[in-house]
Order: C-alpha cells, then structure tokens, then sequence
C-alpha cells in the first residue's frame, strides 16, 4: 500500500510543477524522516557526524529546488508528502530486511510482489499496452534491471548500516542527475546548483567518515 502511494503521489507531483524543483524536494525531505523514524522504531542514534551529513545532503538537495525557482503550495504540498511516502518505503524495507536476516531472499520476495502493479496494468488496458517496439522493450528491461540492481544495493545496505545514513546517501544520486543534465541534456547548471551540489558532497563525506 506504501509503495502504491508512493507511486500515485509521485504522479500527482510530477503534473503539479516543474520535475527540477518538486523531485529534488521529494527527494530530500525523505533521510531526515528516514532518520527521525528509524530512532523511534529502530532505536538508532546516528553519531554527531552522521546526523550532521544527513542534514547536508537532505539541505543541499532542497537547495536545487530553491535554485531552480519559486513552487506553489499545491506542488510543495505534494512534493512533500511524496517525500513522506519514499521515507515510509525505506523504513518498512530497513525494518523488514533486519528481521528477514536475508537481504536477497528479501529482494527476490519484493521484487515478485511490485510485479502485481505491471500485471494489474495488462488487466486494466489490455495485452495492448505490451505491443512495443523491440527498440522500447529493451530499454524497459534495461531500466528494469537497473532499478532492482539498486534496490538490492539499498536493502543489503539497510541490513548492515543505519537507514538514515543509508537513505542519505542514495540520495546523493540527484547530483550525478545534476551534471548528467548538463551534459546529456544541455540544461543550465547555475551557481547556486553547483554550490548545492557541493553541500551534498560535503555530507556525503561526513556521513561516510563517520
């Protein structure tokens, strides 16, 4: 149900503002909750160090939203309960891998049961909507295969490390994203985003240091 809300809420965020300025907030609001739910359901206490990195990288992505531009409340609203949403996810998943003991079994069984959305997808509208290209179809599977390579780097990393720091770090994604839009896309990287992008670097050194 988490990952179904996820999944609409992102939707409604995507069609609410510019994908710039509400993704890097989804994105960075979630570590600060993931950290403030994991003392409560899992009793961490992230060094001095660590919380201090999570707060960098989580501010430091807000900070390219805030670089991009000005949101309106409906699209901040939704941006942040999206954030909610993705933080829920991965405390569920940080709380589930630890008591399963095994993070592939745990990988396999999820990975089986986020299955069920593509398949009521092909219910709802039809084997229509699998009459691709050869071209689409493997750049789907391509797609495919890297998310679940990342979500099983995520879960195995949840396993052994705490889910804040975890979460933090995933998160620093949005930075590669930054630089792969300029050079992919040609978008403009101003100051103010490269400084962000330091900030998040910044943290992300902390939190490994720590």
């Amino acid at each position: 149900m988490i990952q179904l809300a996820d999944n609409l809420l992102l939707v409604a965020t995507d069609r609410s503002g510019d994908l710039g300025e509400t993704y890097p907030i989804a994105r960075g609001s979630s570590p600060m909750i993931v950290a403030l739910g994991a003392a409560i359901a899992a009793g961490e206490r992230p060094a001095p160090g660590t919380f201090l990195g999570i707060a960098l990288v989580s501010g430091g992505i807000l900070a390219l939203s805030v670089a991009r531009g000005s949101l309106g409340r409906t699209s901040l609203g939704a941006a942040l309960a999206t954030g909610t949403t993705i933080a829920a996810d991965t405390l569920v998943d940080g709380l589930g891998v630890r008591e399963s003991g095994d993070w592939q079994a745990y990988s396999a069984a999820m990975f089986c049961f986020h299955l069920i959305q593509p398949g009521w997808l092909v219910l709802r509208r039809g084997a229509d909507v699998l009459d691709v290209t050869a071209r689409e179809a493997l750049k789907a599977v391509g797609g495919g295969l890297i998310s679940s390579a990342d979500y099983a780097a995520v879960i195995w990393a949840m396993q052994r490390g705490a889910m804040g720091a975890v979460s933090a770090l995933r998160e620093t994604s949005v930075v590669f994203a930054a630089f792969l839009g300029r050079i992919v896309l040609g978008e403009q990287l101003t100051a103010g985003r490269v400084a962000a992008c330091i900030v998040i670097a910044a943290g992300a050194v902390l939190i490994g240091g720590a």
